[in-house]
Protein backbone atom coordinates (compact mmCIF):
# COMPACT_ATOMS: atom_id res chain seq x y z
CA UNK A 1 0.00 0.00 0.00
CA UNK A 2 2.91 2.33 0.94
CA UNK A 3 4.12 2.01 -2.88
CA UNK A 4 0.61 2.89 -4.19
CA UNK A 5 0.39 6.22 -2.45
CA UNK A 6 4.00 7.25 -3.55
CA UNK A 7 3.25 6.81 -6.98
CA UNK A 8 0.19 9.09 -6.65
CA UNK A 9 1.70 11.76 -5.09
CA UNK A 10 4.64 11.62 -7.73
CA UNK A 11 2.26 12.63 -10.46
CA UNK A 12 3.47 15.92 -12.80
CA UNK A 13 4.93 19.33 -11.79
CA UNK A 14 3.94 21.01 -8.69
CA UNK A 15 1.94 24.12 -8.63
CA UNK A 16 4.45 25.47 -7.23
CA UNK A 17 7.10 24.26 -9.66
CA UNK A 18 4.81 25.25 -12.64
CA UNK A 19 4.68 28.91 -11.31
CA UNK A 20 8.53 28.90 -10.94
CA UNK A 21 8.65 27.95 -14.84
CA UNK A 22 6.10 30.46 -15.81
CA UNK A 23 7.85 33.39 -14.14
CA UNK A 24 11.08 32.26 -15.43
CA UNK A 25 9.35 32.42 -18.95
CA UNK A 26 8.12 35.86 -18.26
CA UNK A 27 11.22 37.60 -17.33
CA UNK A 28 12.74 36.25 -20.32
CA UNK A 29 9.99 37.44 -22.52
CA UNK A 30 10.07 40.58 -21.04
CA UNK A 31 13.57 40.91 -20.99
CA UNK A 32 13.21 40.43 -25.03
CA UNK A 33 10.43 42.93 -25.61
CA UNK A 34 12.71 45.80 -24.28
CA UNK A 35 15.68 44.57 -26.39
CA UNK A 36 13.80 44.29 -29.54
CA UNK A 37 13.88 48.35 -30.19
CA UNK A 38 17.12 48.76 -29.75
CA UNK A 39 18.69 45.98 -31.66
CA UNK A 40 15.44 47.75 -34.27
CA UNK A 41 17.69 51.42 -33.85
CA UNK A 42 20.83 49.37 -34.67
CA UNK A 43 19.79 47.69 -37.97
CA UNK A 44 19.09 51.47 -38.83
CA UNK A 45 22.57 52.46 -38.13
CA UNK A 46 24.21 49.65 -39.95
CA UNK A 47 22.19 50.51 -42.67
CA UNK A 48 22.59 54.10 -42.80
CA UNK A 49 26.45 53.46 -42.65
CA UNK A 50 26.08 51.12 -45.81
CA UNK A 51 24.14 53.13 -47.69
CA UNK A 52 26.75 56.52 -47.13
CA UNK A 53 28.93 53.62 -48.33
CA UNK A 54 26.81 52.61 -51.49
CA UNK A 55 26.83 56.87 -52.07
CA UNK A 56 30.49 57.57 -51.90
CA UNK A 57 31.75 54.79 -52.67
CA UNK A 58 34.29 54.64 -55.93
CA UNK A 59 33.89 58.63 -56.02
CA UNK A 60 36.58 61.28 -54.75
CA UNK A 61 34.98 62.26 -50.89
CA UNK A 62 36.06 64.01 -48.27
CA UNK A 63 35.48 63.34 -44.25
CA UNK A 64 33.08 65.97 -44.74
CA UNK A 65 30.75 64.82 -47.55
CA UNK A 66 30.62 61.66 -45.56
CA UNK A 67 29.55 63.64 -42.37
CA UNK A 68 26.80 65.53 -44.13
CA UNK A 69 25.32 62.16 -45.88
CA UNK A 70 25.47 60.81 -42.02
CA UNK A 71 23.92 63.67 -41.31
CA UNK A 72 20.52 63.27 -43.94
CA UNK A 73 20.67 59.44 -42.99
CA UNK A 74 20.00 60.01 -39.62
CA UNK A 75 17.27 61.85 -40.39
CA UNK A 76 15.87 59.99 -42.55
CA UNK A 77 15.94 56.79 -40.41
CA UNK A 78 15.13 58.86 -37.50
CA UNK A 79 18.20 57.07 -34.57
CA UNK A 80 18.13 57.76 -31.59
CA UNK A 81 20.05 55.10 -29.99
CA UNK A 82 23.81 57.36 -31.36
CA UNK A 83 23.91 60.61 -32.57
CA UNK A 84 25.69 60.92 -36.37
CA UNK A 85 28.59 63.06 -35.02
CA UNK A 86 29.60 60.13 -32.95
CA UNK A 87 30.27 58.21 -35.73
CA UNK A 88 33.93 58.00 -36.31
CA UNK A 89 35.50 58.55 -39.93
CA UNK A 90 38.73 57.62 -40.20
CA UNK A 91 41.36 56.99 -43.50
CA UNK A 92 41.78 53.60 -43.95
CA UNK A 93 43.52 51.46 -46.82
CA UNK A 94 42.58 53.94 -50.33
CA UNK A 95 39.75 55.40 -48.73
CA UNK A 96 37.49 56.08 -45.12
CA UNK A 97 36.27 53.53 -42.18
CA UNK A 98 33.22 55.04 -40.45
CA UNK A 99 32.33 52.98 -37.40
CA UNK A 100 29.45 53.14 -35.11
CA UNK A 101 30.51 51.98 -31.67
CA UNK A 102 28.13 52.21 -28.87
CA UNK A 103 26.46 50.78 -25.91
CA UNK A 104 22.73 51.11 -25.25
CA UNK A 105 20.93 50.21 -22.37
CA UNK A 106 17.13 49.44 -21.62
CA UNK A 107 15.02 50.12 -18.13
CA UNK A 108 14.52 46.26 -17.05
CA UNK A 109 13.11 45.97 -13.28
CA UNK A 110 13.55 48.47 -10.39
CA UNK A 111 17.02 49.45 -11.24
CA UNK A 112 18.61 47.00 -13.16
CA UNK A 113 18.79 47.63 -16.60
CA UNK A 114 19.75 45.34 -19.46
CA UNK A 115 23.09 46.43 -21.98
CA UNK A 116 23.83 45.88 -25.26
CA UNK A 117 27.29 46.67 -27.26
CA UNK A 118 26.88 47.56 -30.72
CA UNK A 119 30.19 47.99 -32.84
CA UNK A 120 29.27 48.45 -36.63
CA UNK A 121 32.27 48.80 -39.23
CA UNK A 122 31.82 50.20 -42.60
CA UNK A 123 34.75 50.81 -45.26
CA UNK A 124 34.46 53.38 -47.82
CA UNK A 125 36.60 52.52 -51.16
CA UNK A 126 38.09 55.25 -52.80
Amino acid sequence: MHSLDMRQRQRGATFLGMVVILGILAAGLYAAIRLVPLYLDYTKVARALEQVRDEHASMDTSKQMIRSSLERRWDVEDIKGLFWKEVEISNADGGFDMRAAYRAEAPFVANVSLAVDFDKTVHIPQ
